[in-house]
């Protein structure tokens, strides 16, 4: 897999009503490639939710919540990473995922409620993931999908104790 360092920045979690989109991101996150997300939110069940899978299906993902945005975004820059904010609003993801490529460190900014105007200015590329309303779960699906050109798919996850094992027909795991 290519050796951009991945990170995901979730902001607009609203723990009440949010939390398994939240987590949904996360592990989607993690499956594709990513190193960690921070929440800008308190919310220590997304945390255990997704630390609990990390234990049983390996790798090493990790996931901080109580994140200020806006420090985390401007950390992030000082210390040379670059920002994607996924969006309906930007340059659409074919015209802009090789440039991305590039980008030795990535923060991708996935937002849930009304994302600040603010974060449109901060972010070095704003990503269109189609011009339409979709779930944040998908646009970032695809965007990693591009990133790692389907690489991703056949990562392996150090320290797991379980496993799928492919079948054609049914479901097979395999304890560690």
């Amino acid at each position: 897999m290519p050796e951009n360092e991945v990170v995901i920045l979730r902001i607009g979690h609203r723990p009440e009503r949010d939390q398994r989109v939240t987590t949904h991101v996360g592990l989607t996150a993690r499956a594709l490639g990513a190193k960690g997300m921070y929440l800008a939110a308190s919310d220590k069940g997304v945390v255990e939710s997704i630390a609990d899978v990390v234990n049983r299906w390996g790798g090493d993902f990790f996931c901080e919540d109580n994140v200020k945005w806006r420090s985390c975004i401007r950390e992030w820059k000082q210390d040379g990473g670059s920002v994607v904010h996924l969006t309906m609003y930007g340059l659409n993801l074919p015209d802009s995922i090789e440039e991305a490529r590039t980008r030795e460190k990535i923060l991708v900014v996935v937002g849930a409620e009304k994302v600040p105007g603010e974060i449109y200015g901060l972010a070095d590329f704003n990503v269109a993931v189609t011009s339409q309303p979709h779930s944040e779960i998908s646009s970032l699906a695809l965007f990693l999908d591009h990133l790692y050109a389907g690489k991703e798919m056949t990562r392996e996850f150090p320290g797991a104790r379980i496993r799928i094992v492919p079948s054609k027909l049914g479901k097979r795991t395999e304890e560690l």
